[in-house]
């Protein structure tokens, strides 16, 4: 791959060997690769460390080293690469901390994937800086600590769709003209290994699955309103579910299994009408599922491993005591705001105003003598005409009969 000639630059502008046998090292030659836009080299057997010159693509927008067997930290020469947008080394053997320089060399990174490697320590803050990315991939490491409340910060997030279906490179070939490519990326969507290409553009996820975090899901995570996908499963999570939750209307696939959480199931999950798959199982949630259009249509092992748990679909069902009002099924806006009218008032206001309106009539039939003699005189009036009009209604149907 590097060029004979010392000093001599690469016309090269796309390369792709990804998904074939290459089994070796990677050569330390890349500084002379200054037009390449385009690298991937996933799907194959190279091993060893992440050559420094990496560092030396300025043109390079798509790095693709996933599923290979690097090892190693990445090398710190990569935050060179300021145009970089595409940066996957999942399925690997690399290690060491997530680097800060990811969040503050990157400022255009879109899709950042680091998924099933050794990184260990907590996800550091300057990750937040991030404002275009995407998709970002952590799951299955070793990484500890809290879930930053800066989230929020990743604003595209926070953006619900996006202009275009797909994501689109150019770069320049040999011969001068511009060239598109469509970019795609795997992700593991309910269980299975996914690719996207003609929808990328729409897949907005983080899944920070299988790691060792800790600490409470931060309120703050509610505002990211763009997630297509949140995957937490796996961790060691604390804390409740946020009542907030439903301002996540987007979100297609929810997963906080196998964490401790605990406290009952917001409400506001009714708010997320187009949630297909969702996955609650082995916390500690408690009391009764809550009633309404849609939680009662998922397969029971959403809920199962919650032993305080009741309620449909589950084979528990809760007792008396555990119903209360607020439990009742609830729509539309409902689901945001009680409007707070049955209340212990309302109940006092019901029982005044019959005692009032009983003995307002009736006590002054008792206690008024004229009134009274008023009263049974008008009810002998209307028996009297009522009779009358009976005995005529049956003498003219004789006639006529």
């Amino acid at each position: 791959m590097c060029p004979k000639t010392p000093n001599k630059v690469s016309p090269l502008a796309y390369l792709d060997l990804s998904s074939n046998n290459l089994y070796e090292q990677l050569p330390n030659c890349w500084t002379r690769f200054e037009n390449l836009g385009f690298l991937d080299l996933s799907d194959n057997a190279l091993f060893g460390k992440i050559p420094t010159t990496m560092g030396s693509l300025p043109s390079i927008q798509t790095l693709k080293l996933n599923k290979n067997g690097f090892v190693g930290e990445l090398p710190s020469s990569l935050k060179k690469c300021r145009i970089l947008s595409i940066f996957d080394v999942g399925e690997n053997n690399l290690s060491g901390l997530i680097p800060e320089w990811l969040g503050v060399g990157l400022p255009n990174l879109a899709i950042l994937i680091l998924r099933s490697n050794h990184f260990y320590g907590s996800i550091p803050l300057q990750l937040c800086n991030m404002r275009d990315i995407q998709i970002l991939d952590f799951s299955m490491n070793n990484i500890s600590g809290n879930i930053p409340k800066c989230v929020n910060n990743l604003t595209n997030l926070a953006l619900r769709g996006r202009s275009s279906l797909s994501i689109i490179h150019t770069y320049n070939s040999s011969g001068g003209t511009r060239v598109a490519y469509y970019e795609e990326a795997s992700l593991i969507w309910k269980g299975i290994m996914s690719k996207y290409k003609s929808t990328l553009g729409l897949v907005k996820c983080i899944h920070l699955s299988s790691n060792r975090l800790t600490g409470d899901i931060p309120t703050e995570i509610t505002d990211l309103v763009g997630l297509v996908s949140l995957n937490l499963s796996r961790n060691n999570l604390t804390g409740q579910i946020t009542p907030m939750i439903g301002k996540l209307e987007s979100l297609q696939s929810l997963d906080l299994s196998r964490n401790h959480i605990y406290g009952g199931i917001p409400t506001s999950l009714f708010q997320i009408y187009g949630l297909g798959d969702l996955d609650l199982s082995n916390n500690n949630l408690s009391g009764k599922i809550p009633m309404g259009t849609q939680l009662q249509t998922y397969d029971p092992s959403a809920f199962s491993g919650n032993p305080l748990l009741c309620g449909i679909p589950l084979r528990q069902l809760c007792s008396p005591e555990e119903t209360s009002p607020e439990e009742k099924p609830m729509f539309g806006d409902q689901v945001k705001e009680n409007d707070g009218l049955i209340t212990t008032g309302f109940y006092l206001s019901l029982a005044l105003g019959f005692v009032v309106g009983f003995w307002g009539v009736c006590g002054s039939l008792i206690f008024i003598r004229s009134w009274r003699y008023t009263y049974y005189k008008f009810l002998n009036y209307v028996y009297d005409w009522l009779y009358v009009r009976v005995v005529l209604i049956r003498r003219r149907r004789t006639i006529d009969g």
